[in-house]
């Protein structure tokens, strides 16, 4: 990769900057968001129950992303940081050894995959259909989960050095193939069998691994900023050491979301099925909304690592207030989104007419956290590149476990299914309003630290 790319993240002007780094994972997060609405409308068309079997199993597969995450944040954040401070050979071992944890991950889903994914639908259901399903889908994505985990870090590390393309284009490729393959997959075209729910899952993870594929051979055949040859560079265990300091409080944040969903399936359970389909649709749908920020966040988090290992508090600042307004914008479209056409969003994925009912109502409430969400999030990313994974940490076991589950438990309590959708709103508002103010004070104290460290003034 050109010298360029490297030294762009501390001189180009910001708004250009962030646009060039953040429009190709925004777009690609996008095509993943309609991956997965048109997986569960495929999965839908089968019945009420393949949708219910699919939201069970959700949470776990909610795991899987949350374990490639922590590991390919971690090392986006310490590649980041090391190639502001032109230590480039350290920014090396980084890469090589995140991919090393990548493997030991996926090792670890197979083995959850084979022997506890059963039980843990089973937890949820004593319908037969809805088990076997649901068991055979969360099987088969843990199982092979290889694609997502190796992907996923490798496109982390092409971001650190200021590639967005390729990330994107991997993902493109993952989320057209299993577009193209569920309709195929679950409803048998072609001579394939029919597999139904099954068949769902067999795409997913066959575009996983094409898309894994495709970075892969990128990074051999090409020249980049960061070299991928554990042989050269040996993984060492400083390095494994500074990936997980941010890596695990991100993992975290992320399994905290799969056992919020976990638990939120068991009160909703308790009122209908439906509610639980409802949920996983909602989740669905979000995600139009969440991913575009996600990818905003991909975007930023080099650029501000970067900017705080060169100790430039200005740059800095101006990324952060750039992000925080292109987040809130992308929230105030949801909102409206989600206010205005319920019933129509609901009717894609086969809604019977209770299912419209209840979730018009539900849709609309959970809407009211998008706001104050985007706070959190972009805050999130702001804490992780300055090295604080732990205070994200914080921020999310607040916003999905401390607050929102028994808010959820109580309101169920008081006013029923209608008030329990209120916990999402109501976890998202307090942590943005503790949170502002302790972001602005970490962002001084962090950036005075840096500057006495590097003698940067």
């Amino acid at each position: 990769m050109s010298k360029f790319n490297s030294d762009k993240m501390g001189t180009m002007p910001v708004g250009k900057l962030l646009f060039s780094m953040s429009v190709p994972a925004i777009f690609s997060m996008l095509v993943q968001s309609l991956y997965n609405v048109v997986d569960s409308i495929f999965v839908a068309q089968v019945s009420e129950d393949a949708l219910v079997a699919v939201s069970i199993a959700f949470p776990l597969q909610m795991l899987i992303i949350a374990l490639a995450l922590g590991v390919g944040v971690g090392t986006n954040a310490l590649i980041a940081r090391r190639l502001g401070e032109k230590r480039r050979e350290e920014a090396n071992i980084a890469a090589n050894t995140g991919i090393v944890l990548s493997l030991i991950n996926m090792a670890l889903c197979m083995l959850v995959g084979l022997f506890l994914a059963k039980p843990f639908v089973g937890l949820f259901t004593q319908d037969a259909a809805v088990f076997t399903m649901g068991s055979q889908y969360l099987m088969i994505v843990m199982v092979f989960s290889v694609g997502v985990m190796i992907e996923m870090t490798c496109s982390r590390v092409l971001q650190a050095t200021g590639n967005m393309i390729v990330p994107m284009i991997s993902q493109l490729i993952g989320a057209i193939t299993n577009i193209i393959l569920d309709p195929i997959f679950i409803f048998g075209y072609f001579g394939v069998p029919k597999m139904g729910v099954a068949g769902a899952a067999v795409a997913t993870v066959i575009g996983q691994i094409l898309a894994m594929i495709f970075v892969l051979i990128v990074l051999k055949v090409g020249t980049h900023e960061v070299d991928i040859a554990p042989w050269r560079h040996h993984p060492q265990m400083q390095a494994a050491k500074d990936i997980y300091r941010v890596g695990i409080p991100t993992f975290v944040m992320n399994a905290i979301g799969s056992l919020t969903t976990t638990a939120m399936n068991a009160i909703l359970m308790s009122f209908s099925a439906t509610a639980v389909a409802v949920l996983g649709i909602y989740f669905k749908l979000q995600s139009f909304v969440f991913m575009p920020i996600f990818g905003l966040n991909q975007g930023a988090m080099p650029i501000l690592g970067y900017n705080y290992g060169a100790a430039d508090e200005k740059r800095f600042t101006r990324t952060l207030a750039l992000s925080f307004g292109v987040a809130l914008a992308i929230m105030v479209i949801g909102t409206v989104l989600f206010w205005t056409m319920p019933e129509m969003l609901l009717k894609l994925f086969n809604g019977s007419d209770q299912m419209l009912q209840l979730g018009s109502y539900a849709l609309r409430v959970l809407a009211l956290c998008f706001l104050p969400a985007a706070c959190s999030i972009i805050m999130t990313t702001m804490f992780q590149a300055l090295g604080k994974g732990m205070m994200s940490l914080v921020m999310s076991l607040l916003r999905q476990l401390v607050f929102i589950i028994p808010l959820a438990w109580m309101l169920g309590q008081l006013g029923g299914l209608g008030a329990v959708w209120f916990c999402y709103p109501a976890a998202e508002l307090l942590v943005a309003v503790i949170f502002v103010p302790i972001a602005l004070k970490t962002i001084k104290k962090s950036f005075d630290q840096e500057r006495q460290e590097t003698g940067v003034y």
